[in-house]
């Protein structure tokens, strides 16, 4: 949304409460209004008045069916409100706990769930409806958004991202001295992401395009660099969003990705034997072929 404001100017944007309400904070600075669980597009509709640019709402797909489809999508319908809203789709109430809603896609014996939020927003009248299924997919997101900016009818974008990842269930299995499965993949951090501190220059635009909490910064011991080094911590999941956003911020050449393999097979530990080898090897000619000032003592 940053970038895409970049492109198009600043939008009213309508805040909703849960974990994106995060927004408001640098370094996104983004939510202008906040009224309730799921009264984002209800404090929009304030703004339903010819102007040059739409306003944007957002809510989480907790707040959608608490109060989101009816005073938000439905009233919109109704009122025939020109905005854009979107819905972060986790398929289940992520900033509570996890619990089952409507849309989980969970089998529940006591409860009625798999119901799309996509089909919920057509039924209620809205014409224009996108589902983003990759979320980290900065460019066809902001691809979306602009082009929200141009159709006609009613809009309204379902995001669709799993933000409560059970990490336990892949750590339980590596502890066990299993492999942790492929949709735990994620979860059992089998990709992390670094920053060679030696070649970022710390201008820190990582930082203020992804605002990943694992992203911090870290003082450096080289003297030619004034400010601190971006630094990854060991809560990266091994997202890639990082990585998506570095193209904005001129390719930043300093990310680099680590995989991470959790109980080894006898051929993969051999494997790494011989590239630690190999990697010591070129430490070791590199280090020879610095030069190095010693100050001499007095005589």
């Amino acid at each position: 949304m940053k970038l895409v404001e970049k492109e198009l100017g600043p939008h009213h944007i309508a805040a909703d409460i849960g974990c994106h309400l995060f927004s408001i904070l640098p370094p996104f600075n983004i939510g202008a209004t906040t009224m309730g669980y799921g009264l984002g597009p209800a404090s929009a509709s304030a703004f339903n008045v010819p102007a040059s640019k739409r306003s944007i709402s957002i809510m989480g797909d907790g707040g959608f069916w608490h109060n989101g489809l009816t005073s938000g999508v439905g009233n919109a319908v109704f009122n025939q409100h020109d905005g854009v809203i979107v819905v972060v789709d986790n398929y289940y109430s992520a900033a509570t706990g996890g619990q089952d809603i409507p849309s989980s896609r969970a089998d529940n014996r006591s409860r009625s769930t798999k119901h799309p939020i996509v089909e919920a927003v057509k039924g209620v009248g809205a014409k224009w409806v996108r589902q983003i299924d990759r979320t980290y997919d900065v460019t066809q997101h902001a691809r979306h958004a602009a082009r929200g900016a141009d159709d006609g009818g009613k809009r309204t974008e379902d995001h669709r991202r799993l933000v409560g990842m059970h990490a336990e269930q892949a750590a339980a299995r590596e502890a066990a001295g299993r492999r942790p499965p492929p949709s735990a993949a994620s979860a059992s951090c089998s990709e992390r992401f670094g920053v060679d501190e030696d070649i970022c220059t710390g201008d820190h635009a990582c930082i203020r395009l992804s605002g990943c909490p694992s992203l911090s910064v870290k003082p450096t011991d080289d003297p030619l660099k004034d400010n601190p080094v971006a630094a990854v911590d060991n809560t990266c999941v091994g997202c890639g969003h990082c990585g998506e956003v570095a193209d904005a911020a001129v390719l930043c050449p300093s990310f680099y990705r680590a995989d991470i393999v959790s109980n080894p097979t006898a051929f993969e530990a051999r494997l790494d034997r011989i590239w630690q080898r190999v990697i010591g090897a070129l430490q070791r000619w590199r280090a020879g072929r610095r030069v190095i000032v010693r100050e001499q003592e007095a005589a």
